[in-house]
């Protein structure tokens, strides 16, 4: 079993810590770190992660890579992150590479290689605060609130619900007006099914397209949505709905 950790989000939060400005007068402004005080906040943070999980064989640690597929999807799709990276962003993760196991996929995010790399074997605990990783069935750890065991239909029905609300950090955008809640509460009146998402959108003046879009954006990938000869993505493509 190995705990499945998004350090992307560890080492970002670290070196945004880790940073302070040094002011040399004459409107001349620094912005500058040090490594060692960052990398030391990122080891404490999967030291924490350990021992909150107690007993597991080893830790894997996932990072985007700069190239996203679903850019080709949508070029605009987090099109507004453009912060560069804080101080000593890439050393900390050359570093991790050197004493830790780290994955990059080519073209995927970090939340779509954890999710591979969960349903591929079973067993592994997915540790990442992000809620998009209740879409992948299997055990989740959130940092703060213990390990939850997500089923397939919760893991689908998550999906859906997240195709609807959209996500505006990602930046996708669901259907107008709709968030978590009422998405929610409109597939408890509508059934969980790809008919109900399309009707969703249709309500608002938006085609079975723009639905595809959305779905295909808000997908986590897992194992099945994977070709690994071809390190190539599959789209995620609705089922008939039954």
């Amino acid at each position: 079993m190995s705990a499945l950790i998004d350090c992307d989000f560890i080492v970002y939060k670290a070196c945004t810590a880790c940073e302070y400005d040094v002011d040399w007068g004459d409107e001349v402004i620094l912005v500058q770190s040090r490594f060692s005080d960052a990398y030391k906040m990122v080891e404490r943070e999967l030291f924490k992660i350990s021992n909150d999980l107690g007993c597991f064989d080893d830790s894997i640690l996932f990072f985007t890579d700069s190239v996203n597929f679903r850019k080709r999807i949508d070029p605009a799709y987090k099109g507004h992150r453009n912060r560069k990276k804080p101080c000593g962003y890439r050393r900390v993760i050359n570093k991790l590479k050197e004493e830790y196991n780290v994955v990059v996929m080519p073209e995927l995010e970090a939340d779509d290689a954890m999710g591979i790399y969960a349903t591929k074997e079973q067993g592994h605990i997915i540790c990442s605060p992000d809620k998009d990783m209740r879409q992948i069935p299997g055990d989740l750890y959130d940092f703060s609130d213990g390990v939850v065991t997500i089923t397939e239909e919760e893991g689908r029905h998550w999906h859906y619900v997240q195709t609807l609300a959209g996500d505006q950090t990602d930046g996708y955008s669901g259907v107008p007006g709709f968030g978590v809640k009422r998405a929610e509460a409109f597939f408890e009146e509508n059934g969980y099914t790809w008919g109900s998402i399309v009707k969703a959108f249709e309500s608002k003046g938006l085609d079975e397209s723009a639905a595809l879009r959305n779905a295909q954006l808000a997908k986590i990938l897992q194992c099945t949505d994977y070709d690994f000869d071809t390190e190539s993505v599959k789209l995620w493509t609705p089922a008939p709905d039954h």
